[in-house]
């Protein structure tokens, strides 16, 4: 039996929000402007199996070549591996799961086992030139301490997230009281690794709020990647932002 190499790293890689009260009817017009919208759009076609993640593409457009880079939450090590090889970046992967942790050694991706919600105090400031946090902020306990820190240790950073202000995601609420379950959603309430849900706005009041400037953004909605739009807090299902200080 093949023995496993063990995981390694490049050694050279080293609040209050006060909400205002709704004026009174707002909340019901807004639950039948949503009831409406649900009558009229069309369901979401089924996504196609795909291997790779609709973010992935832009990402790697959104890395130079040769760059620094830092994935949190890596999985399997399947974008590290495709940036080392396309874009000749040199990565460095975190992650938790040690099956995860496992495959990233096997194609090669450099990896540390490690609970983001531990923070990156190990890294130097800007030791990368872009740090990747890919559908994994709303899973961990302290994601304000955790965007501060992508910002500290990397000179770029790029975030995807699910988008829990999605026309669909509000209609289900306010029709049926109960959280949504929904094909990018799939998981009951109390199996669910989101433990902070929030919106595209939430994340824009953090980024101004902070003195971060949002330079690109994506949405994914109904199969199609575009743009991010003014209207994209209600019609993007997933967003992608690019972001630096």
């Amino acid at each position: 039996m093949t023995q496993r190499p063990p995981p390694h790293i490049d050694p050279d890689l080293i609040t209050d929000r006060s909400v205002d009260r709704l004026p009174q009817g707002a909340f019901e017009q807004r639950a039948a402007e949503l009831a409406g919208l649900l009558a009229t759009r069309p369901p979401a076609p089924d996504r196609p199996p795909t291997a790779t993640r609709w973010q992935d593409e832009i990402i790697a457009r959104e890395i130079p070549k040769g760059s620094r880079v830092l994935d949190l939450g890596c999985g399997d090590g399947a974008l590290l591996e495709r940036l080392m090889r396309d874009l000749d970046v040199r990565g460095q992967g975190l992650e938790i799961d040690p099956e995860a942790v496992f495959s990233c050694v096997e194609r090669g991706v450099p990896v540390m086992q490690t609970d983001l919600d531990e923070g990156l105090r190990r890294f130097p400031d800007q030791a990368f030139d872009v740090v990747v946090l890919e559908e994994t902020l709303q899973t961990l306990a302290n994601p304000r301490e955790m965007l501060a820190e992508m910002l500290r240790v990397g000179r770029r950073g790029i975030v995807s997230f699910p988008n829990f202000a999605h026309w669909r995601v509000l209609v289900d609420l306010v029709t049926n009281g109960r959280m949504p379950v929904t094909e990018w959603l799939p998981y009951q309430w109390y199996e669910t690794a989101n433990i902070h849900p929030f919106t595209l706005q939430d994340l824009l009041d953090w980024s101004r709020g902070s003195g971060v400037r949002v330079v690109a953004g994506y949405a994914y909605e109904n199969g199609a990647v575009r743009t991010l739009g003014a209207d994209d807090n209600l019609h993007a299902e997933e967003v992608l932002i690019v972001v630096e200080r």
